[in-house]
């Protein structure tokens, strides 16, 4: 059956069955927004947050790894985990260490990078998710987006760790407010689409501005028209990952985003694979954006 939006219901009935019984994170979620929780789906999540919590290190990270600590933070979150928690705070406190630290986005300076305002005379906050002299890229994020680039690598790392501040209630830390601030200068170059920063790296930075409060409601808004005005006429996005651009309108969550998640649905629905999924990257963290892009769609028709 077809919906208002034009996409097929069945895209949603593809990956209803194939999270039905997954005993993952996505599958807890997605059973969660398709309002079709198991009635095992608690203790699953209490397993799987004891699980993670006990792969943390006495420092609190998992590994030392800098992506799977900030990725701990969210996974641990989205299956209930207080943000108060010793599991939290302890990686937390590891990864705001690495603030301001040698090798984070924006550090130093030369003539062309202090006209562009990409230097550390402009920009502070941001997190260092390596040593300057150990190379970072290529680096996949748990979305599937590969980042190639070393400078969008850490800024994109640096976006996915305030996130993870941002929604374990730091969002008062100095430090988290200079990043923040950091971001709505550098929005103010983003209208451009394609000049310091490639796309993916708008869209990462765009996805952690739009967490960063009421105030910055109208940096998002605008960069929102701006993204959506790079769609193609076949609902996808020529220079930026249609997984993370989904995933950033969903968080946006504003009128003009889901305009722009309609259009893309047809395409997401051309990917798809006869198991709902959408290929082997990130095999069930794109399956829960795209069913998250499609639910809120048909629910919005």
């Amino acid at each position: 059956m077809e919906s208002g939006t034009g996409v097929s219901e069945e895209l949603v009935a593809r990956l209803a069955r194939y999270f039905a019984a997954e005993p993952t994170r996505p599958g807890i979620l997605a059973r969660a927004e398709l309002g079709r929780p198991d009635s095992g789906d608690r203790e699953i999540a209490r397993r799987l947050r004891a699980r993670l919590a006990a792969e943390l290190r006495a420092d609190g990270s998992v590994g030392g790894v800098s992506l799977a600590t900030m990725w701990r933070v969210h996974e641990l979150l989205d299956l209930g985990e207080p943000a108060a928690s010793p599991a939290i705070r302890r990686p937390v406190a590891w990864l705001a260490a690495l603030q301001g630290k040698s090798g984070a986005f924006g550090e130093g300076c030369d003539r062309a990078r202090h006209a562009r305002r990409l230097c550390h005379h402009f920009l502070a906050g941001f997190f260092s998710p390596a040593p300057p002299d150990r190379r970072l890229a290529p680096v996949t994020l748990p979305n599937g987006k590969v980042y190639r680039a070393e400078p969008a690598a850490r800024f994109a790392l640096s976006c996915l760790a305030l996130r993870a501040l941002l929604r374990a209630d730091e969002g008062t830390s100095p430090l988290v407010r200079l990043h923040i601030q950091s971001l709505a200068r550098l929005a103010e170059q983003w209208s451009k689409w394609r000049d310091s920063f490639t796309p993916d790296a708008i869209v990462a930075g765009i996805h952690a501005l739009g967490l960063a409060g009421p105030e910055h409601a109208g940096a998002v808004a605008r960069l929102t028209s701006v993204a959506a005005s790079k769609q193609a006429p076949d609902g996808t996005w020529p220079d930026t990952d249609l997984f993370q651009t989904l995933e950033m309108l969903h968080a946006v969550g504003s009128p003009e985003a889901l305009r722009a998640v309609r259009r893309a649905l047809p395409a997401l629905e051309a990917r798809q694979r006869s198991d709902g999924t959408f290929g082997g990257t990130a095999r069930q963290e794109r399956a829960l954006i795209g069913l998250r892009a499609a639910l809120w769609a048909l629910r919005r028709s």
